[in-house]
């Protein structure tokens, strides 16, 4: 980052904007709460300004809008597992280790009784 004058006038007007912008955020959240919606409207919109809120922060404050590369690994490595994790109940589903299967348990041709 650089150190001139142009550059830290920048920076700190980014960060008044955001932080102008959270203050908006949760001048929202209060006006919501006054308006009394819905149980289910009034959760949706919480966790949209929450989200919105949440990745201003992280993303100026936290300085992560400058870790693209870590992010998106963070990304990926998170999406890995949530699939790893959603394939568990699946398989655990489909093992048939100490389970007869239904063709070893039927009795075979020769010992049917009558014919």
């Amino acid at each position: 980052m650089h150190s001139d004058s142009e550059s830290i006038k920048k920076s700190v007007r980014k960060y008044f904007m955001i932080g102008a912008a959270l203050y908006a955020f949760t001048v929202i959240t209060v006006g919501v709460n006054q308006v009394h919606l819905a149980e289910i409207g009034a959760v949706t919109v919480a966790l949209i300004v929450a989200s919105i809120k949440g990745s201003m922060v992280a993303s100026v404050f936290m300085h992560l809008s400058q870790e693209k590369r870590w992010i998106y690994g963070a990304l990926l490595l998170t999406a890995v597992f949530f699939v790893v994790l959603m394939s568990l109940p699946i398989l655990t589903g489909a093992d048939t280790i100490g389970k007869r299967s239904a063709w070893a348990s039927a009795p075979a041709a020769g010992e049917r009784g009558g014919h």
